[in-house]
């Protein structure tokens, strides 16, 4: 898990650091054409924090009133600039896998290496972040290591990355939504059917196995228990639901992306990080 002294430890040099600090060339993104105005604008503020260490970017990207809900960094727009050197330093390096787009909210799917301070040297997070005014404003996430091996085979981050059925979004949402609501959380398998055709199931949990059956061990026999959704996501046949949780009495912020095919859930990735009992900040992770 994160350690907060070392993080916040790394803030604080980078907030001296800020004077020396060298701004670099963005990289060059790729596809813009292809992307809304908002995943351009989220991929150029990834790319300048977490890539370039590029504090001017960096500054003119993120909102100055930045509200943050990752339990270690404090809110607000300075402690990020302060983190950049450290960022840099480390050699951070984030690579996006998944962008998902609702509304003024984007989802991104990513590993993150070069990333001991964040709890491993490779990490994979689901991120949410809010645009507002042409610049990024508010920030969730949810953050575990790189497994490297699986029980089913797959890594935590591969499988489908095509966005197709647009206009089923709110379909799908629905459709998502209701199987959290239904199984996950009320515990009911006899609905499994209803959202899971013919037992096809891609995971990619790196503790479960293929298959609902295996998601049904995992609830009953793992103490993984789904409380409350937050937010559900969707843009197309990708679905995210933010839930909070507990995984054997300890709380936890759970973030699963679904993939929906013809009506049905057919492939899941998700990361569940334990919930502090003190964060450096008032706002929760939610």
């Amino acid at each position: 898990m994160w350690k907060i002294g070392n993080l916040i430890a790394a803030i604080m040099t980078g907030c001296l650091a800020l004077q020396a600090a060298q701004a670099n060339e963005p990289n060059q993104i790729q596809a813009e054409a292809e992307m809304s105005q908002n995943k351009v604008l989220l991929t150029r503020a990834m790319n300048a924090l977490f890539n370039e260490h590029d504090i001017d970017q960096v500054r003119e990207l993120y909102a100055a009133d930045y509200i943050q809900h990752n339990p270690n960094v404090p809110t607000g727009l300075e402690p990020i600039l302060g983190l950049v050197p450290a960022l840099a330093e480390a050699n951070f390096r984030y690579e996006i896998h998944r962008m998902i787009e609702d509304g003024d909210l984007i989802l991104t799917h990513s590993t993150a290496y070069n990333a001991e301070f964040f709890g491993a040297n490779q990490v994979v997070a689901f991120d949410l972040w809010r645009i507002e005014d042409g610049k990024v404003a508010e920030h969730w996430d949810s953050i575990i290591p790189v497994y490297e091996t699986t029980v089913s085979g797959r890594t935590q981050t591969d499988g489908a990355i095509e966005i197709t059925d647009l206009d089923k979004t709110t379909a799908n949402k629905n459709l998502v939504e209701a199987f959290v609501t239904e199984v996950l959380i009320a515990e009911d398998f006899s609905k499994m059917g209803n959202y899971v055709r013919n037992g096809l199931y891609d995971q990619h949990n790196p503790l479960v196995a293929d298959g609902p059956d295996a998601l049904q061990n995992v609830i009953m026999e793992a103490g993984l228990k789904n409380h409350k959704i937050h937010r559900v996501i969707g843009e197309g046949n990708f679905v995210l639901t933010q839930s909070e949780g507990d995984w054997n009495g300890k709380p936890m912020a759970i973030y699963d992306l679904f993939r929906v095919e013809d009506g049905f859930i057919v492939e899941h990735w998700d990361v569940l990080q334990e919930i502090p009992s003190t964060m450096a900040h008032d706002n929760g992770m939610f």
